[in-house]
């Protein structure tokens, strides 16, 4: 007999046995208890979360002869077929490989039918969101009136590229990532089972290398078992080609210390040891993700998975870096993971690990601020010669005059005092066009934040907010604020409207201030920085 997948093998067969789907698989059940059939569902969620299996089991379920409170009893004569492939009707459909109108023409002649053995035929149609314009709206119509004896389900892991006719005529139901540690214990669950030696650190390395996908864990854990019986950490780091704890913090040791030669033979060390560098960018950018959250969030409790030994490691050299710093590390390695994807993977790796490790080649803000701080802190020494006192002190005065014309970069927990603001909002007002007002209570709205949501907080630091109309327009000189707000996450959004909502009122929308005034020799703030920086590396 041939080998079966560990994946398949442990697929659960009742909605009873699908794993970190709780709130999907009880209302199933109680539907179907009640005898209640939908014409059409729609399942949607990352890949290896459970949507085709149940899909599978509710096939079974609504054809089930002796139903045991809306789970499929496995017994009975249909239950058996279907288990078996041998259900006629019951339809599985890949949209990826059959998506043309014809196919769906052919599925309406089909749905006619009358079931050869079931009580409904059940078509399920996987990766539906691949189906062209024209079969969607042949399906489209199939799905307004369909026969009484027919059930489709409808499965995506791209539900935005479904067109709204189509979601409106289905029961939806989101699958979300499965927690880390539901995975953990099916994990020893099937390793018990298997007779295989599976350690608690392994067990967690595969559950955060699945990142929520169930059938993900399990193929790393096959392929770890055909390695050997006894899993350990260093079994999954050396199967699938994972750079290890121990890289990753040598190689952030070596960018926060801008030792450039030692990071780049590091990464040969590693590409010779075939590690994928698409696969390594991903856990540096998950590394110095975990890190940023070590740096913000304070509590025991941390949205991070991994070992206790690890965790210890992240929080001891998390206080080596300014979450200034970790930011600007994350805007580099995400765009460059961009990059590599049509790129020399390689080259792209060193690239990033070059700029990382030389901030001044960057041409970024952040960049900027840093390389002033350090001449600031550390200003060079002038070689005095012997000269007349009276130009020993004019020399002396040109420091002073650079001393006051320092460039103040606020703390992170840093709060103005509230005679500068109104200072500040003062000044501004005046200098506003018709229609736009200051948001005079913005300083509350960032307290508000900081409790709420301290990245955003964070990157909102020295920044102005102006209303005009229904429009709330943030001028912020952090340039991560709009990679932030911009992105495909809307916490950072919804938490900078909730505030604004708190204090002002009202809801507005976002967007960002574009000032519109004459440009002078120092409007750009990355010029001015550069300026200042030149002024001081001559000094």
């Amino acid at each position: 007999m041939a080998y079966q997948a560990l994946y398949r093998k442990y697929r659960p067969t009742t909605f009873s046995d699908v794993v970190g789907q709780d709130h999907i698989t009880k209302t199933l059940k109680n539907e179907l208890d009640c005898g209640k059939v939908v014409h059409a569902y729609l399942f949607t969620g990352t890949r290896g979360t459970g949507k085709t299996t149940c899909a599978k089991i509710l096939a079974k379920a609504v054809n089930c002869l002796n139903p045991i409170n809306g789970d499929p009893c496995g017994e009975c004569e249909i239950c058996r077929m279907v288990a078996a492939d041998e259900a006629t009707d019951i339809v599985e459909m890949d949209a990826a490989s059959n998506n043309g109108v014809d196919d769906i023409r052919e599925l309406r002649e089909q749905v006619n039918f009358s079931p050869a053995s079931c009580k409904y035929r059940v078509y399920i149609i996987d990766e539906v969101h691949m189906l062209s314009g024209a079969a969607f709206n042949a399906l489209l119509k199939t799905l307004e009136e369909p026969p009484e004896h027919v059930v489709f389900i409808l499965a995506t892991t791209e539900v935005h590229k479904l067109p709204a006719t189509i979601l409106s005529r289905c029961q939806r139901f989101d699958f979300r990532r499965i927690d880390s540690s539901e995975i953990v214990r099916r994990l020893k669950y099937v390793a018990e089972n298997e007779c295989l030696n599976l350690t608690d650190d392994a067990a967690t390395l595969i559950a955060s290398a699945a990142d929520g996908g169930m059938r993900d864990a399990l193929s790393i854990l096959d392929l770890c078992a055909s390695h050997s019986n006894d899993i350990t950490e260093d079994t999954v780091t050396s199967v699938c080609s994972m750079a290890g704890n121990d890289y990753l913090i040598k190689m952030a040791d070596l960018i926060k210390n801008h030792s450039t030669e030692q990071a780049l033979t590091l990464i040969d060390e590693l590409h010779n040891s075939s590690v994928d560098m698409l696969r390594l960018l991903s856990e540096l950018t998950s590394h110095f993700r975990d890190l940023m959250i070590v740096k913000v969030v304070k509590g025991e409790q941390k949205p991070i998975v991994c070992s206790s030994s690890k965790m210890k490691a992240l929080e001891n050299q998390a206080q080596s870096f300014d979450i200034k710093e970790i930011m600007a590390i994350l805007s580099v390695l995400q765009s460059s993971a961009a990059a590599m994807q049509n790129g020399n993977r390689r080259c792209e790796m060193e690239m990033a690990i070059i700029r990382l490790c030389n901030p001044e080649i960057r041409q970024d803000l952040a960049s900027l601020e840093r390389r002033i701080a350090a001449l600031e802190s550390n200003p060079p020494v002038v070689m005095q010669k012997s000269e007349p006192k009276a130009e020993v002190v004019k020399e002396e005065n040109v420091s002073q005059d650079i001393e006051e014309e320092e460039i103040p970069l606020p703390e992170y927990n840093e709060e103005p005092a509230p005679q500068e603001i109104e200072e500040k909002v003062a000044v501004t007002q005046n200098t506003l066009p018709d229609g736009i007002q200051v948001v005079t209570k913005w300083g509350e709205i960032l307290a508000i934040l900081r409790t709420t949501c301290p990245i955003i907080a964070g990157v909102l630091q020295d920044s102005s907010a102006y209303i005009e109309g229904d429009r709330l327009l943030i001028d912020a000189p952090n340039s991560q604020f709009r990679t932030l707000v911009n992105g495909n996450n809307a916490v950072y959004r919804d938490n900078i409207r909730k505030a604004a909502e708190t204090v002002l009122g009202r809801v507005y929308k976002l967007g960002p201030y574009h000032a519109k005034t004459t440009p002078t020799e120092n409007s750009d703030p990355l010029q001015s920085f550069a300026q200042k920086l030149k002024q001081l590396e001559n000094n």
